[in-house]
């Protein structure tokens, strides 16, 4: 399911250009994709929520664009876990990136995911980055946050 608290800051024709049902859909080709069993949550909010999650779960007392939250391994293959996406830095990553706020939201959907799914590109060798850019393609996405690190900003789309 896919909660949706827009922030003040955000305009109502971002807003509007969220389909939930539309995120839905690509959540589950995602998941499929990623071949995560379980369902997943996914919440949609400001930065200020995201800084307050990442400071309580991660230490860390900064907002950010995406965390997951994996569910314990007795109840994965039900539901795999939740995600958070703040609104606010997906659409200046958007902007940044040359892309709407939709395909953003989809980036860091495909994003979590995989770290749902056990991945993570901090302790890995590559590995997560290769699997991103491969279902980046698959999923018709923009430029992946991995590959941005490595990209220049001219070369946003494959």
């Amino acid at each position: 399911m896919i909660t949706i608290e827009p922030p003040s800051t955000l305009s109502n024709s971002a807003v509007a250009a969220l389909s939930r049902a539309g995120l839905t859909r690509f959540l589950n080709r995602a998941r499929g994709a990623v071949e995560l069993a379980g369902d997943v949550e996914v919440l949609l909010t400001s930065d200020a929520e995201l800084k307050r999650l990442n400071r309580a779960f991660r230490g860390k007392n900064k907002p950010t664009d995406v965390l997951s939250f994996p569910s314990p391994e007795e109840i994965a293959g039900e539901h795999a876990g939740d995600l958070a996406i703040s609104l606010e830095t997906a659409e200046r990553q958007a902007a940044s990136f040359g892309h709407t706020l939709r395909d953003e939201v989809r980036v860091l959907m495909l994003h979590g995911l995989l770290h749902l799914s056990g991945m993570d590109h901090e302790t890995d060798h590559g590995e997560m980055a290769a699997r991103e850019a491969e279902l980046r393609r698959e999923l018709r996405l923009p430029v992946t946050l991995i590959e941005r690190v490595s990209r220049p900003r001219d070369r946003r789309r494959r």
